[in-house]
């Protein structure tokens, strides 16, 4: 089992926390995982993007190759379009339809979304407003990381777990926030495919 994800989105949308669970699940499952240096982080609302390798093997390089990524997870679509390069020919795109808009000349929203609909693998949702449906705005990654659950090769008990642990010093109304939010981006995807 192999995983290469790029996980990309504007700085303050919660990708690291998506790494982080995802890591940790990965660790939990057995598995071996690089991460390479987040990017852009120094800055909120600056793009955001990082490799996250997973694998039964041991793993050389914390980079993916262009054309060899399985999966991007992206909270922001025009940021999705900036690593469609690296996608692999049967990789997957999970992205949040909803734009981040935070320069001047964002592109066209028909123009993005008519991107997005060229891909064959794909699942576009708007993960904000499952957020606002399950109960809070605040765990909108969270709806994205649930969507990717099929693709991830991971778990989902794992998952699960994880979130439990990295939220749990929140309190028990975040860690179940979380974890519905996780639960409805995986129905949404598992209605997709």
């Amino acid at each position: 089992m192999k995983k290469d994800i790029i996980l990309s989105g504007v700085g303050g949308q919660g990708i690291l926390s998506i790494a982080t669970v995802i890591g940790q699940a990965a660790l939990k499952d057995g598995l071996y995982m690089k991460q390479a240096e987040v990017h852009g982080m120094s800055q909120r609302g600056g793009d955001v993007q990082s490799n996250l390798r997973i694998s039964d093997r041991p793993i050389a390089s914390d980079l993916i190759p262009t054309g060899k990524c399985d999966l991007i997870i992206s909270l922001e679509p025009m940021e999705a379009l900036r690593y469609l390069p690296y996608l692999g020919p049967e990789g997957w795109l999970v992205t949040n339809e909803a734009p981040f808009i935070n320069i001047p000349n964002y592109p066209d929203e028909a123009a993005i979304k008519g991107e997005l609909d060229k891909l064959p693998h794909k699942i576009v949702l708007n993960v904000n407003e499952v957020a606002k449906e399950v109960g809070s705005p605040r765990v909108a990654n969270i709806v994205l990381l649930g969507a990717t659950i099929p693709f991830l090769g991971i778990d989902y008990n794992k998952v699960q777990d994880s979130i439990r642990e990295i939220f749990q010093r929140k309190g028990d109304a975040v860690v179940d926030m979380n974890l519905k939010a996780l639960a409805a981006g995986k129905e949404i995807a598992e209605k997709t495919m």
